[in-house]
């Protein structure tokens, strides 16, 4: 992947468009709000979000991608993108705008230096089980897009889904059909409907269009959108390996999504139908049906024993998990929490992450393994005045410059080296060595080897919540 903006023949270059927010709440307890489904390892080795990039290999000359995501996730989707090997520009959205705004910045980042690239928009959390397919899709939208069309990529139906919009398709247009009309979701007799007249798709939210036509169409329907998001690009800066948007000028966009702003208003709409085993994992449930089952139509993940049980699925993160006598059911175990529901109420997940908010409970948005920019922590046990924690530090990395002012901590290697600061003091510690933090003391943790560092964390005080860090100095940019 490379940053030309032309084809040797004049086309312009696609641009990969990932767009890496949203939080996945239907997918919990797996999803949680600081790491949502998009960076899960869902269906084999490789998160959603890195499966949306590499499905994309082998398409010829492709531009250097965009991700665009917010300010919690940017050190997940750096990481991620790292360990395939994939260099790409990451915007930080400031605030949640919906998709509308969002490619509007994209847009105007991808043509500030006069280019005219197109956008290949996907989401970063969709499953896509034919690559092949889903490529020869693309390839045909090309044209389209190049003359100025919004290509979008609408799903043949394999079923009365309600949970989806539809397209409804017009005139046959070379490989695709103009635009007629988008509809909201259906009642399950009006999606038969939908299935038997062959004439409807479900609406994908994958697009393909040309940036300048993107901006152009918006400043003409939505100048409200158009114009402080690509101020917010004019006035972007560049931390660490991010580009900041202004925050002021894109808090000014309007919230709206990209099929109201454009799709539903503009004339040179079309669709391409897709079949290429797709699904958007919208819950529970829908994972089955990209996942393989055994022969009693189980699908197991981790440390399972399902006796006498069919049509499941188990899924065993920490622990054991075994099951009898149970039928058509969703078992999602975690290391501090564990979901059990019918498979046909897994849409309800909502209304446990609704009352975990409501009460204030950290499992909406932490699992107990922690990832940071400098590796992650993983909470081992808790009491009182105490707790314990496993940290691993990365090659190279160091936490920030910090003091607490309600806990002492007492650090214990169990591999590689560390260089800590403590107070005035710099201690080099190995394997079997430690060192006691007293409350309110300066201090820091830097791993200078060649391997990961591992430590064991004990912290004791009258309050242990993650807030109570003041940060004096810190390479990511998170200084109190």
């Amino acid at each position: 992947m490379n940053n030309t903006a032309m084809h040797s023949n004049n086309q312009p270059k696609m641009v990969p468009v990932l767009l890496c927010g949203g939080s996945g709440t239907r997918l919990w307890p797996l999803s949680r709000s600081q790491y949502p489904k998009q960076f899960l390892r869902l269906l084999g080795e490789h998160s959603l979000l890195q499966a949306t990039l590499l499905r994309l290999k082998g398409f010829p000359d492709l531009g250097r991608p965009v991700l665009i995501t917010n300010e919690a996730h940017r050190f997940l989707v750096a990481e991620q993108i790292r360990e395939i090997g994939v260099k790409a520009d990451i915007l930080l959205e400031p605030a949640a705008r919906n998709t509308a705004p969002a490619l509007a910045a994209v847009a105007a980042w991808c043509c500030r230096d006069g280019q005219a690239p197109l956008m290949l928009v996907l989401p970063s959390d969709h499953v896509v089980a034919d690559v092949a397919a889903f490529q020869q899709a693309v390839a045909r939208g090309l044209p389209h897009a190049v003359a100025g069309q919004f290509v979008t990529f609408g799903i043949t139906p394999e079923r009365p889904e309600t949970g989806y919009g539809y397209i409804h398709r017009g005139d046959a247009v070379n490989d695709g059909f103009a635009i007629d009309r988008f509809v909201e979701k259906p009642g399950v007799a009006t999606a038969q409907g939908y299935l038997d007249s062959g004439e409807y798709y479900w609406n994908s939210g994958m697009f393909l269009f040309r940036a300048d036509q993107y901006l152009q169409t918006l400043d003409q329907l939505a100048p409200d959108i158009s114009a402080p998001a690509q101020a917010a690009v004019e006035h972007a800066r560049l931390d660490l390996d991010f580009i900041r948007l202004d925050s002021e000028a894109f808090a000014a966009c309007r919230a709206d999504s990209i099929d109201y702003a454009l799709m539903e208003k503009t004339d040179d709409g079309i669709v391409i139908p897709l079949t290429a085993g797709w699904n958007d994992i919208g819950a529970w449930d829908t994972l089955c049906r990209s996942a393989s089952a055994d022969f009693s139509g189980n699908t197991c993940v981790g440390d399972v024993i399902a006796h006498d049980s069919t049509n499941n699925l188990i899924r065993a993160e920490s622990r054991l998990v075994a099951t009898i006598g149970l039928t058509d059911m969703v078992v999602i175990e975690t290391a501090d929490a564990v979901l059990i529901a019918p498979k046909n109420r897994t849409q309800d997940v909502k209304k446990i992450v609704e009352k975990l908010k409501q009460d204030g409970r950290s499992e909406i948005d932490l699992h107990m393994h922690v990832h940071r920019p400098w590796g992650s922590y993983q909470g081992i046990v808790q009491g009182d005045r105490y707790q314990v924690k496993r940290i691993i530090v990365k090659p190279g990395k160091q936490l920030s410059l910090q003091k607490h002012h309600h806990r002492a901590e007492h650090w214990i290697v169990v591999r590689g080296t560390a260089q800590v600061t403590r107070g005035e003091e710099m201690l080099l510690l190995s394997e079997n060595e430690s060192t006691y933090i007293p409350l309110g003391i300066v201090h820091r943790l830097e791993n200078l080897g060649k391997i990961d560092l591992e430590m064991i964390e004990v912290q004791s005080g009258g309050y242990l919540g993650e807030d109570d860090i003041v940060r004096l100095e810190d390479i990511y940019g998170r200084v109190s």
